[in-house]
């Protein structure tokens, strides 16, 4: 990675997951195990796009990314491959509308590796930002209910019960998986666009799989350049200190990974990695850096 490549924290768990989407997605978004804080995407889609750009999410899951995309005057459009998330992200779209949401969005059932048959064909070229997050592991967060006397029940844990799912299919699959969507992508964006998504490291088997350190390498391998690589907090800032904002999920893992003698910690972050397309041949990716810090100085200045 160059040296010189820009970085930034971005304190998006000021307010916990169920306080974000609270009044803003229909009650029962919360059944997805591993939604994208609507404060993360908010910040991308007002980072990297304009009003009345267009954003895809190739994997959109309750549509966290459509949903704050149409709220900020943005055209949207995500595919989805699981009916029942598909059919929830069209219900998060049109609650968005119902509130006074200007954008629109449109969700289409399909296998995001097949993104650009599955999307409409006359967006190619006219994407401003895909913004997504590839699964990691087939059971996440989801819910969990007391029983006094008898422990607890886990619900809603699961992407899927699907074998052919992405969450299913190990990392070699995943990656294979996740390069083909990227280079799919690529051919829906504009000259400049963006490609970003939220990351973290993935537990396996007792060992850290440096999953964003691997998606950098399929980005590139999909004719991206690497243009910016956050850190999206999962835990809010008071001052000094970090506010947890832990999952009893991320608490359960940690305590048997304790247990079993491994040193680990619970998550506080989310690798944030922004690829741009080249705009050009012989662009340098100097240049776009160049011209994305003077971007964000400018918006610092109409803040």
């Amino acid at each position: 990675m160059p040296a010189d490549l820009p970085l930034s924290v971005w304190p998006t768990a000021q307010r916990n997951a169920r306080a974000q989407r609270a009044g803003r997605y229909v009650e029962i978004s919360g059944h997805h195990p591993a939604k994208m804080l609507p404060a993360i995407a908010t910040r991308a889609i007002a980072t990297y796009t304009s009003p009345g750009d267009l954003v895809l999410d190739p994997m959109a899951g309750i549509g966290s990314t459509l949903v704050e995309a149409v709220h900020l005057g943005r055209d949207a459009i995500g595919v989805e491959y699981e009916p029942q998330w598909a059919e929830l992200a069209r219900a998060n779209i049109t609650y968005a509308r119902s509130q006074g949401a200007t954008g629109h969005g449109e969700v289409v059932c399909g296998d995001a590796r097949h993104v650009t048959t599955v999307a409409d064909p006359s967006v190619r070229g006219l994407v401003a930002l895909v913004l997504t997050s590839p699964p990691y592991g087939p059971s996440l967060h989801g819910q969990v209910t007391a029983r006094p006397g008898h422990g607890i029940a886990k619900s809603h844990n699961r992407y899927s019960t699907d074998p052919a799912n992405l969450a299913h299919v190990g990392l070699a699959r995943l990656l294979d998986a996740m390069r083909t969507i990227l280079t799919g992508c690529a051919c829906l964006l504009r000259p400049g666009g963006f490609l970003a998504m939220t990351v973290r490291p993935w537990w396996h088997a007792g060992q850290l799989i440096d999953l964003p350190g691997a998606m950098v390498r399929v980005g590139e391998e999909a004719g991206l350049i690497l243009y910016e690589r956050n850190v999206a907090l999962l835990a809010g800032l008071r001052g000094e200190q970090l506010v947890p904002r832990t999952s009893f999920f991320a608490l359960e893992q940690v305590r048997k990974a304790r247990t079993a003698g491994i040193p680990r910690l619970v998550t506080a972050h989310e690798d944030f990695l922004v690829f741009r397309l080249l705009p050009a041949a012989g662009t340098e990716p100097a240049v776009l850096r160049l011209a994305a810090a003077n971007e964000r100085a400018a918006a610092k200045r109409a803040a």
